[in-house]
């Protein structure tokens, strides 16, 4: 009994949170309320409140499901063991692009999140969430960087902070601009040449190279 209970409740958090993706798609974050994903998917407010603090927990759970298909390859990139951050960081990359075009449930997430979200006043939490989040990528994909420069893949005197903001901003340029007009271009088939570019960029690009100190000498 206690075993289906719990399925019940697993069952029910994932009605709600399917429901939720589905609201805030069709209306945007803050024009949908917690009655309105209620109704969407047949239970009480209470049920909701039962698995849920507030709107904003919400929609963070739901964003939450789009990391755990990355993280393996996150993980491997950072790690100073690694032979081919550079390579995995590629892989994560076109892997991300790609789920982004193929995958409707990915798309839609993501679309709310870059498109269909607005930091009013009950989503204060929220935004300090997404800061934090941002930051975090920011400094995961520093250390990605470092660990590229350390195997020779980046130029040793690449500045990784520098390199890693503009990382991350043309990551999150190139899927705002493509979920908001998909028709410009196809994701699924310029993955790879989108991130190589930009990869080609840190290679090479001397503005995100810290200047070498020339030796001390005494004459």
């Amino acid at each position: 009994m206690v075993r289906r209970t719990k399925e019940e409740a697993q069952e029910t958090r994932r009605q709600i949170l399917e429901a939720a993706e589905q609201a805030f798609y069709d209306r945007g974050v803050s024009r949908t309320t917690l009655a309105d994903i209620a109704a969407l998917a047949g239970v009480t407010r209470g049920a909701i409140y039962w698995h849920f603090s507030n709107k904003a927990d919400l929609v963070q759970a739901m964003l939450d499901s789009l990391h755990e298909p990355l993280e393996e390859m996150a993980r491997a990139s950072e790690s100073e063991d690694e032979v081919d951050p550079l390579g995995w960081t590629r892989k994560l990359l076109i892997h991300l692009f790609q789920q982004v075009a193929s995958d409707p449930k990915t798309r839609r997430i993501n679309e709310i999140l870059f498109h269909k979200f607005e930091f009013t006043d009950e989503m204060c939490d929220m935004r300090q969430q997404r800061q934090f989040v941002w930051l975090d990528a920011n400094e995961r994909i520093a250390l990605a960087l470092s660990n590229a420069s350390r195997q020779g893949q980046l130029p040793a005197d690449i500045n990784p902070q520098r390199a890693a903001i503009c990382l991350h901003a043309y990551i999150h340029g190139i899927l705002g601009q493509w979920l908001l007009v998909p028709e410009s271009f196809s994701l699924q088939d310029e993955a790879e040449r989108l991130v190589d570019g930009i990869l080609d960029m840190l290679r090479f690009s001397p503005a995100l190279r810290d200047p070498v100190s020339p030796a001390f000498s005494v004459s």
